[in-house]
């Protein structure tokens, strides 16, 4: 990270803490997206044209997560993905979330009323995965406080029971390291800690999955070969897990590219061990104790005053002040917020 400029990349990043409620873009995809609306404008634009971009940010994606690129479906938010999860599992099935779980993942599942949703504490998630629990879905990094999700612990008990696992990747891709190849399908917004436009979100999928889930979004972008899937019969839908695809949101796809690119460059190790030490310098000026995410919740103190926090920008989440570490931001930002908030 020393050796890129990140003023020059990220110029409005000062003070910027809330990447958990929506990331910054970095200069090369702002300028791609620039270039693009002027193509789209002049009548240039060729829906043909747009598909590198999908493409770059289908295998930039994969190897972010550790997966083959045939193993990854794009679409363009988090609630298609975990809908048709939802819709693929058979009458009575039981599926385990965690308390207070983001709606995205909960309400999918919800409004089904021939299943069985169990909620637990998110503490005791792994040892309520148990046989006859056909699903369990969480978010890997919870959005309203960061706590991270004990992966391995989730992935092996449902393992052991026969559980398919169901993992929203949204607030730990570009941050947190993940291995995709040990979980049935992880989902992800980009929009976040990918520094994306909105609009764009990955799924991936285990081979094993591949038969399980009904591809019932499935349009002429989900073909084997999209362009010559636009008209007519016969069913002819991708071998891998682009059969799940959705038709591209296609400007956001420009932006994406460059910024999946720039999170590579950097590698999600770096940016980890970048994020969670602003994060821990944070809890250290305060006095709270080491944690592992990039996310810090605050209680807000009695003397808290919006007006005063203008120097920073972060989000109120469950009553508490949600701060958010990411790759631009610098140890004046944990300055800015032990002056906003006293040591």
């Amino acid at each position: 990270m020393a050796d890129l400029d990140l003023q020059e990349l990220f110029p409005s990043a000062s003070g910027y803490l809330n990447t958990a409620s929506l990331g910054l873009p970095p200069g090369p995809a702002v300028d791609r997206l620039a270039h693009a609306i002027e193509v789209w404008a002049g009548g240039d634009a060729e829906p043909v044209g747009y598909d590198r971009a999908v493409i770059e940010s289908r295998s930039l994606f994969a190897s972010l997560v550790g997966v083959g690129v045939d193993s990854v479906a794009v679409g363009s938010q988090v609630s298609g993905f975990v809908g048709l999860a939802a819709a693929s599992l058979p009458p009575g099935a039981t599926v385990l979330c965690a308390d207070g779980e983001f709606t995205s993942v909960l309400f999918p599942f919800l409004v089904r009323d021939d299943i069985t949703v169990r909620s637990v504490p998110f503490e005791r998630l792994v040892e309520d995965i148990e046989p006859g629990v056909t699903m369990v879905a969480v978010s890997l990094v919870r959005s309203d406080d960061g706590r991270v999700a004990d992966l391995a612990g989730i992935t092996a008990a449902a393992e052991a029971s026969g559980t398919a696992t169901l993992i929203d990747a949204t607030q730990a891709a570009g941050w947190l390291p993940i291995d995709a190849s040990s979980i049935d399908i992880l989902v992800a917004g980009a929009y976040k800690w990918l520094l994306s436009p909105k609009g764009t979100a990955f799924m991936t999928v285990r081979p094993a999955q591949l038969a399980r889930l009904t591809p019932i979004h499935a349009g002429w972008y989900a073909g084997e070969s999209p362009w010559d899937s636009i008209y007519g019969a016969p069913l002819r839908l991708a071998a891998s897990a682009r059969r799940f695809d959705l038709s591209p949101a296609w400007l956001s796809w420009v932006g994406t590219a460059p910024a999946l690119r720039l999170i590579e460059e950097i590698g999600v190790d770096a940016i980890n061990r970048h994020d969670v030490g602003l994060a821990n310098a944070c809890r250290a000026a305060l006095d709270l104790e080491p944690g592992d995410s990039a996310v810090l919740s605050i209680g807000l103190p009695e003397h808290w005053d919006p007006d005063r926090a203008r120097d920073i920008r972060a989000s109120v989440r469950a009553g508490r002040l949600r701060l958010s570490f990411h790759l631009y931001n610098t140890i004046d930002d944990v300055d800015r917020v032990v002056d906003l908030l006293g040591r």
